[in-house]
C-alpha cells in the first residue's frame, strides 16, 4: 500500500504524462503532418505515451484526505459507562462529540465567549436536546491556592446531577481537563465509588501532571451533600 506521499508523487507523474500526450499529439500533428516519416515517428512517441496512460486508473489529480474526521476535545477520557472528562470543546470535536449522544454537558469554568460551542450546544433540539450546566468557577491567581476557585455548593449540585442516571450521558469539562474536572472527578471517586486517597490522587495527578496540594485537600476534606434516589442510580454508585 502506497503512503500519502508517495500517491502524491504517483499522481503528479500521471498528470505530467498526460500533460506530455496533449503536448505531443498538437504539435507533431500540426508540425510534421506533411512528413510521412516524422510523422511515423511522431504516432510511435504517442502509442509510447498512450500505454504509459492506460497503465493508471486515475482520470484526475486527486490528493487523498487522511485527516481523522472525529477529534476528541483535550484530556477526553471515559470516566464510567456514559460519562466522559474534558477540557473545552472546540469547532474540530463536535462531530466527535455528536457521536456521544449527549444528554446533559456541565462545565466548571470561566468562559463566555464561545460561541461556536454555545451555538452547537443549542443547535441540538428536539429528542436530540443537551442540557447544558454552566458553573462559574474561576483558576486561581496564585501559585498553590487552587482549592480557592473550588466552590462546595456548585460541586455538590454537579454530585447530584452525576447520580441520577436519568442525565447520561453526560460529559463534565473545564477548560483545560486538569485541576478543576480532576478534583469533580476525585469526589466521584471518593464519595460515589467509595475509592481510596491513594488511587483518587493517582488519578488527578495522571491528568494535572502535579499534584496540587491545595485540591488533594480539599478533595479529602469535602464534605457532600448528596441524595441519592435507588431507582435512579447509575450502576457505579455505591448503594451505601
Amino acid at each position: 500500500m502506497l503512503s500519502q506521499g508517495d500517491q502524491i508523487l504517483d499522481q503528479l507523474r500521471q498528470y505530467d504524462v498526460r500533460k506530455n500526450l496533449q503536448r505531443t499529439q498538437s504539435d507533431l500533428v500540426g508540425e510534421f503532418a506533411d512528413d510521412e516519416l516524422a510523422g511515423n515517428m511522431g504516432r510511435a512517441k504517442i502509442d509510447d505515451l498512450q500505454q504509459m496512460t492506460r497503465r493508471h486508473a486515475y482520470t484526475a489529480l486527486k490528493i487523498k484526505d487522511d485527516r481523522p474526521r472525529y477529534v476528541p476535545p483535550i484530556n477526553f477520557a471515559t470516566v464510567e459507562s456514559d460519562l466522559y472528562r474534558s477540557g473545552h470543546p472546540q469547532p474540530i470535536n463536535f462531530e466527535f462529540l455528536d457521536t456521544l449522544n449527549l444528554k446533559t454537558i456541565i462545565y466548571i469554568g470561566d468562559k463566555t465567549d464561545n460561541y461556536d460551542y454555545y451555538k452547537w450546544i443549542a443547535g441540538h433540539a428536539g429528542e436530540k436536546t443537551i442540557s447544558f450546566r454552566f458553573f462559574k468557577m474561576k483558576p486561581p491567581s496564585t501559585f498553590g491556592t487552587s482549592h480557592m476557585f473550588n466552590d462546595e455548593v456548585a460541586l455538590n449540585t454537579v454530585l447530584n446531577l452525576v447520580a441520577n442516571r436519568e442525565n447520561y450521558p453526560i460529559l463534565i469539562h473545564s477548560n483545560k481537563g486538569k485541576h478543576r474536572v480532576g478534583v469533580l472527578v476525585g469526589l466521584i471517586r471518593k464519595f460515589l465509588q467509595g475509592w481510596s486517597l491513594s488511587g483518587t490522587f493517582d488519578e488527578y495527578a495522571k491528568f494535572a501532571r502535579e499534584k496540587g496540594e491545595g485540591d488533594l485537600e480539599f478533595i479529602e476534606t469535602f464534605k457532600p451533600i448528596i441524595k441519592i434516589d435507588p431507582e435512579r442510580r447509575p450502576e457505579f454508585v455505591r448503594c451505601d
